[in-house]
């Protein structure tokens, strides 16, 4: 299964946590799922250019907080925090409710998914070769990583009829729990029509000893791996 699902759904609540944080009724969780979508897309929308990887969302009573993970923080917090006190005004007039804006700064782009797939797709709506820009991603990334695979499908370089192109370098052992595998997935825009990006990174093992992070989950499921692995 680790081939066919999402490895960030696969892992939720082992070793990476929810993007949303917040519990209520079961009157108000479909209003609150769009509610968080709208928001991470006006946000997103609001600074494209500053390499949004990540956006948290969490509500403790009538207040949002937020937290956006970009590659260029200065951008978004501006001269003495004006673009930041612009991005929380103009989050309160859309969702209209109270909004705490936080940034925190991703150190190495290179080396998380969802960056290089965006800007893989930039470089293919200008029409760079889609090779090019496959290759020039993954030797940046395998300096920081331990394995990395893109996919690009769609119609590359204009052709008639869609197909798909995959470039793997290293280990990415998607049916891993204890695997710590980054993805991204993004669109490109072009003139023959849209061209998908998928990046699977994979950066190491999450261990129960080194790990602050494990949960009672992560534990059963190491020692089930650990079960099998001493049977055969």
């Amino acid at each position: 299964m680790g081939q066919k699902v999402n490895p960030n759904g696969m892992r939720t609540g082992i070793n990476k946590n929810w993007n949303s944080r917040w519990y209520f009724g079961c009157k108000k969780i479909a209003s609150s799922l769009i509610e968080d979508y709208k928001l991470r897309n006006f946000i997103k929308k609001k600074i494209s250019n500053t390499g949004v990887a990540k956006i948290e969302i969490e509500r403790r009573g009538c207040k949002i907080f937020t937290l956006i993970h970009c590659a260029k923080p200065g951008m978004v917090i501006g001269r003495a925090g004006a673009g930041i006190d612009k991005l929380k005004s103009e989050c309160e007039a859309f969702i209209k409710s109270s909004v705490m804006v936080s940034v925190l700064e991703v150190k190495k782009p290179d080396s998380d998914a969802q960056l290089i797939s965006e800007s893989v797709a930039q470089q293919l709506e200008k029409r760079i070769s889609f090779r090019r820009a496959i290759k020039q991603a993954v030797g940046r990334a395998m300096k920081l990583v331990r394995g990395i695979k893109i996919k690009v499908s769609g119609r590359l370089g204009g052709i008639d009829i869609a197909r798909q192109e995959c470039c793997h370098e290293g280990s990415i052992p998607l049916q891993t729990i204890r695997a710590d595998i980054n993805y991204g997935f993004a669109e490109a825009n072009t003139t023959y029509g849209k061209i998908g990006v998928k990046v699977w990174i994979y950066k190491g093992e999450i261990f129960k000893e080194n790990s602050n992070k494990v949960t009672g989950g992560e534990q059963n499921v190491v020692a089930k791996e650990d079960q099998v692995q001493k049977s055969t």
